[in-house]
């Protein structure tokens, strides 16, 4: 087995732009004498770790090491057996006390909020910006996060500080609008407030690893683009409801052109002027019941976008193009059975994308013939 490297000097001259620490050596243990030097430069300081205890850290400048300055080495070193030049076992971390900024942030998963007095009463926000921190506690930083690791990295990182930050950033907009009763809109004009309280909630869980949280910014604050399918999967819409959104997608993308569009929800967000559209959607007003009428006498409201009947005791829209769902409910058949008609080419429907759309006048002539 080779002998270990012997340091003398004791240095990393790396700037470390985007490397938070760097372990010496990165594995195994190093052997440093007494009376070496250890070189820090200007925005990093170094920990010396035996056996998982930190021994001392020294700031930016050049420090010779002693029993003094390293008072815990008199274990490693035993005076009776070697001379005062004797190496010890030590790890060396070199960390970077810079400020890293331009970290980026996002929401993976829109958030979840109330929205009082507005359509569903409920919103989806996504939200992006940038922020930064800096090692204010580099012992306990190594201790914390970084363990046995050879280098430590903002990657490393990024991960848990976005969650704890995502964290915040929930509550914070929770509290907008569970305990002080704002709406989206006033929510989404107040992202310097939700930018500083985000800050101040999050300080000490980042003091609790040694980091301290610089700056966070909200760029963007904006409702979901998510579909009614996707809110509906979630368990944020009842079928009702979910219905209604997609009769309102259907009218929505038969006016603009057979390319269609996202959803319903994309744009405005779940719960934003969903109210107003469902209005003009369906002639003004809330979806009401209708007496039992036969299929033939059901009314065209060509004018408003939609038409109301009912087919046997369901009530429902009943809009001039329909989904598989809207048709097979139309039909009174189940889902699966209305997507094999169209697939073998009993009932025509046209393909928008990855989704079938299927017009009333096809199913009344279907159910004609």
């Amino acid at each position: 087995m080779g002998r270990r490297r012997i340091f003398d000097v004791v240095e990393y001259p790396s700037e470390m732009r985007n490397e938070i620490v760097r372990r010496m050596p990165e594995s195994g243990s190093g052997d440093f004498r007494i009376g070496s030097q250890v070189i820090v430069r200007e925005s990093q300081n170094a920990v010396f770790f035996r056996d998982g205890k930190a021994l001392d850290t020294f700031g930016p400048g050049r420090h010779t090491i002693t029993t003094a300055n390293i008072p815990y080495i008199i274990e490693a070193v035993s005076k009776t057996l070697f001379s005062d030049k004797t190496p010890f076992p030590a790890e060396v971390y070199f960390v970077s006390m810079r400020d890293f900024a331009d970290q980026k942030w996002g929401t993976p998963q829109p958030i979840l909020i109330k929205n009082p007095g507005v359509g569903l009463g409920i919103t989806l926000l996504q939200a992006f910006g940038v922020y930064s921190f800096a090692i204010t506690n580099a012992q306990q930083f190594v201790n914390q996060i970084v363990g046995q690791q050879g280098a430590y990295t903002t990657a490393d990182i990024q991960g848990r500080l976005r969650a704890m930050l995502l964290s915040k950033l929930q509550d914070m907009l929770g509290e907008l609008g569970t305990k002080q009763n704002k709406n989206v809109l006033d929510i989404i004009g107040l992202t310097e407030e939700i930018g500083a309280g985000v800050r101040a909630k999050v300080q000490d869980d980042f003091k609790a690893i040694g980091v301290t949280l610089k700056a966070f910014y909200i760029e963007s604050l904006k409702p979901s683009s998510k579909s009614a399918e996707e809110l509906r999967a979630m368990g944020l819409l009842d079928t009702q409801t979910y219905m209604q959104l997609q009769a309102a997608d259907a009218m929505r993308e038969a006016a603009q052109n057979e390319g269609g569009g996202a959803g319903l929800t994309s744009g405005i967000g779940a719960g934003i002027g969903i109210g107003n559209i469902m209005n003009q959607a369906f002639g003004g007003g809330a979806v009401q019941a209708a007496p039992a009428q036969p299929q033939a006498a059901v009314a065209s409201g060509a004018a408003a976008g939609a038409t109301v009947g009912a087919v046997s005791d369901v009530s429902a829209a009943v809009p001039d193009v329909m989904t598989p769902a809207q048709a097979a409910s139309y039909l009174q058949i189940g889902e699966s059975d209305v997507m094999s008609m169209i697939e073998s080419g009993d009932l025509k429907a046209k393909k928008l994308g990855s989704v079938y759309r299927i017009s009333k006048a096809v199913i009344d002539e279907f159910l004609a013939s």
